[in-house]
């Protein structure tokens, strides 16, 4: 059972209404909705600043209006919040005002927030694939620990894991013989990734050298003492492969393998709704982000190689 995130009461209390029905969303949210302890943070830490400046205006939860959220969005941008923050505090309001209307504490509904906020997002940074490539290559891979990086990068790119993803995988959770991996993800969601054989060749080889780490778990990969690899630990290893392979290392994490999973995918023609179960994203507008790395490189190209792209004048 996961740990509940902790609600900080600020001093003087909250006004009244507001600590037991966080505490009731915050149970809806985890038993109800199965959200990741990660989202369900968020959302608490969210209703806790809608909370707080309740709190000085004296205002029970069941006194939220349309006019009243407006009025606390207009303070969020006010206080130049980022467009990012602001479509995720409305989005938590509607959330929490669903959950109130549920449970027949207000008549206010989602419907209340409103925001003339456009969600904006930014292009991932990527890799082309002659730089993943480079990358690929890097580990030294006549050492046991070339081979287990090899193998893990080689697995990264192939699936487009999530770092904490990769860390947590477990050896029993790969199927060689039939070329997929089951991975747990956010909100304990199962679901199974297809790899190609290039990334289960060099598994093969570091399931041969793992047991010489005499492991002390059953994570896929360990360090040479038995542990499992963390998270911090990835991070160091793909910027130290980064730097050997004459690649900025500003552009290059772990997650960057997985924006290339992504992107390279859809180069070649890939499905997007496919490559949204991959990544496991609950809502496709997530995945829909890469559409447009994909879409600006194809005009790119036509741009540099249509002769009538530009100017070009008809008869």
């Amino acid at each position: 059972m996961p740990r509940k995130p902790k609600i900080v009461t600020p001093e003087g209390g909250w006004p009244i209404g507001w600590s037991a029905t966080l505490r009731e969303f915050e149970t809806y949210l985890v038993a109800e909705k199965n959200l990741s302890k990660n989202t369900c943070t968020s959302y608490l830490s969210d209703l806790q600043i809608v909370a707080h400046w309740a709190c000085g205006r004296d205002l029970g939860v069941t006194e939220l209006s349309r006019d009243l959220i407006s009025e606390f969005l207009a303070g969020q941008r006010a206080e130049a919040k980022k467009t990012r923050s602001l479509a995720r505090m409305a989005s938590t309001l509607r959330q929490f005002l669903s959950f109130l209307r549920h449970e027949g504490s207000t008549d206010t509904g989602p419907e209340a927030v409103l925001t003339s906020q456009r969600k904006s997002f930014s292009v991932p940074k990527f890799l082309g694939e002659a730089q993943v490539e480079s990358l690929i290559n890097a580990p030294d891979t006549s050492t046991p620990m070339g081979v287990r990086d090899r193998a893990w990068i080689e697995l990264m790119y192939a699936s487009g894991l999530r770092v904490s993803e990769l860390a947590g995988l477990l050896a029993l959770s790969v199927y060689l013989n039939e070329g997929f991996l089951r991975v747990t993800g956010k909100g304990d969601k199962e679901r199974l990734i297809p790899f190609g054989q290039a990334a289960e060749h060099w598994i093969r080889q570091w399931l041969a050298i793992r047991p010489s780490m005499n492991p002390k778990c059953d994570a896929l990969f360990v360090g040479r003492t038995g542990e499992p690899l963390t998270r911090q630990r990835l991070w160091q290893l793909i910027k130290a492969y980064a730097l050997k392979a004459g690649i900025e290392t500003a552009k290059v994490s772990p997650h960057i393998l997985r924006h290339a999973f992504a992107t390279h995918l859809l180069d070649h023609g890939a499905d997007l709704r496919a490559v949204q179960a991959m990544l496991g994203h609950a809502d496709i507008s997530t995945t829909q982000i890469y559409t447009h790395v994909h879409q600006k490189r194809l005009q790119d190209s036509y741009e540099r190689m249509h002769p009538r792209a530009r100017g070009a004048k008809t008869e």
